[in-house]
């Protein structure tokens, strides 16, 4: 081998082992992926791709019960412009000032009779009475008035609704009950009549309007309804003590015992929402 050669071939081998070398501080052993910074996990397509649809399903659904409930909701009439404000204006328009005494506060109530059947109610708070009104929102006119005198008023109940043992019915949320009379109990035959009014007690829970604003939200607040008349029932128990009777009014919380059995009658009119005055769609032929 000339010199020249040889030469030529060692700077080749330098060469060679220049690029082989490691660079300092770095560990041969490690690969390109360890000696990378690192990054912040992003999620992958497929995942992405996974999520979007379960959101947006979730999205439709959501729609879809809101849409739902408020068609639902547009069905009753008390909703409709005007309506309630003219049905307000016609039960104000039945109080007497001198015997019940200036109004104090309106309400917009469902009422719970001893047989679990809702019924709506227009209630007013006045300085003297308990009014309860069943009026009619599709003829607005008012077709029943019940007037219970605030010092009559001697117990308050407010608590969640139960049955006997062995009823067949059920019943969600909360309610008010008012006692005016507490010695006098229900008879057998009242007990067992549907259509008896001579109860000395009246039951109410929420209106299903209550979530549509604001509002009605504030009308059908059964637990503020249910301050107000025990603040009204102890001005009047000063104001005006019934002679022979303890005054006051006790406020207990405990629940609300319904002493219905069976009730298909209640169940039928419950879904139905036969109470209440409610758009029905055609009937005809």
């Amino acid at each position: 081998m000339s010199e020249k050669d040889e030469e030529t071939f060692k700077s080749v081998d330098l060469e060679q082992q220049t690029e082989k070398s490691p660079e300092p501080g770095i560990n041969p052993q490690e690969s390109p992926s360890e000696i990378e910074t690192d990054k912040p996990s992003t999620p992958s397509t497929e995942a992405k791709a996974e999520t979007t649809p379960s959101t947006q399903t979730s999205t439709v659904k959501a729609k879809w019960t809101s849409t739902a409930e408020q068609f639902k909701l547009k069905r009753f009439f008390v909703l409709r412009p005007g309506t309630l404000d003219h049905g307000i204006q016609d039960v104000k328009a039945l109080v007497n000032p001198t015997e019940d005494g200036a109004i104090q506060s309106v309400w917009l109530m469902a009422e719970v009779d001893h047989w679990n059947n809702e019924k709506e109610r227009l209630v007013l708070i006045t300085e003297n009475t308990l009014l309860i009104f069943k009026y009619d929102f599709v003829m607005l006119n008012c077709e029943q008035v019940q007037k219970i005198p605030l010092n009559f008023i001697d117990r308050i109940c407010h608590g969640s609704f139960c049955f006997p043992p062995r009823s067949l019915l059920t019943r969600e949320g909360e309610g008010v009950r008012v006692f005016w009379d507490k010695l006098r109990e229900p008879s057998f035959t009242s007990r067992w009549n549907p259509f008896s009014v001579d109860y000395p007690f009246a039951t109410f829970t929420y209106h299903p309007v209550k979530s549509a604003n604001e509002e009605l939200g504030r009308l059908c607040d059964i637990q503020n309804f249910r301050e107000q008349l025990n603040l009204a029932a102890q001005k009047a128990h000063s104001k005006n003590p019934v002679p022979g009777k303890a005054n006051g009014v006790l406020v207990l919380s405990q629940p609300i015992l319904i002493e219905a059995y069976v009730g298909l009658m209640s169940v039928i009119g419950n879904q139905n929402k036969l109470g209440y005055c409610l758009a029905r769609g055609n009937i005809g032929f």
